[in-house]
């Protein structure tokens, strides 16, 4: 008598179970347990009764399935979290005391505003385009002006107040018959070297200025509000 059984579990291990002359009580000849994707094959001897044939089987099954539950991958490793981009400004000033600094960093497009050694208040910023670099120094505010105007930098307007250029250069150009110049607003203007200055402007996110270092309007208000001529100021690559 010839029997043949095949047995499929979850983890694609495959039990074969030859057996030859299988008689009531008693297994003659050569019995195999095969496991598909492992190496190597069970054996045992013949005369073995149903009883151990069974116990062998239910270990060989249970040692297929460890081994099928060891190949499976581990969980993939978590997604790192990207570091959140720096807010446009913040200020915070409550229970600060000391001196007053500000710190413009030109490398990093940002401003700082200190209470002694403590940062009160930070913002993104706009400083010189190429070719009209913000110069790297050590300065102090020479002067406040909250509704300043530009004496070098603006608009050719009409008698009616119309606007006939923008963005005029009064070093490279003459006011044509006719019209005046408007100087640029730069309110809440704070001189530090030369004509050049922190004031509320347009801050993209590059440098755009003349060589000012231009503010968010809040922060120029927080900034002009703050600190007094002879504040230092320091421009920093």
């Amino acid at each position: 008598m010839f029997l043949c059984g095949t047995l499929r579990f979850p983890s694609v291990f495959v039990l074969k179970i030859e057996m030859l002359h299988v008689f009531p009580g008693f297994c003659h000849g050569e019995s195999r347990f095969l496991c598909q994707g492992c190496s190597g094959a069970l054996s045992f001897s013949p005369f073995m009764d149903k009883r151990n044939l069974s116990s062998l089987a239910i270990a060989a099954i249970a040692m297929g399935m460890l081994a099928g539950c060891a190949t499976e991958p581990p969980p993939p490793p978590p997604k790192p979290v990207p570091a959140k981009p720096a807010p446009p400004y913040t200020w915070n000033d409550t229970g600060a005391k000391g001196p007053p600094k500000i710190v413009v960093d030109v490398s990093r497009q940002r401003a700082y505003f200190y209470r002694g050694d403590v940062r009160v208040g930070e913002t993104r910023c706009s400083t010189g385009k190429k070719g009209f670099d913000t110069q790297v120094g050590n300065y102090a505010v020479t002067q406040k002006d909250k509704n300043h105007l530009s004496n070098l930098y603006g608009n050719f307007v009409n008698e009616a107040g119309e606007i006939v250029k923008r963005d005029v250069d009064m070093s490279k150009m003459t006011v044509p018959d006719g019209c005046s110049f408007q100087g640029a607003k730069m309110p809440f203007y704070m001189r530090f070297t030369g004509g050049y200055g922190l004031h509320a402007g347009y801050v993209p996110s590059h440098p755009a200025s003349h060589g000012c270092v231009r503010l968010p309007r809040v922060m120029a208000e927080h900034f002009f509000e703050n600190a007094q001529v002879g504040t230092p100021v320091v421009v920093k690559e």
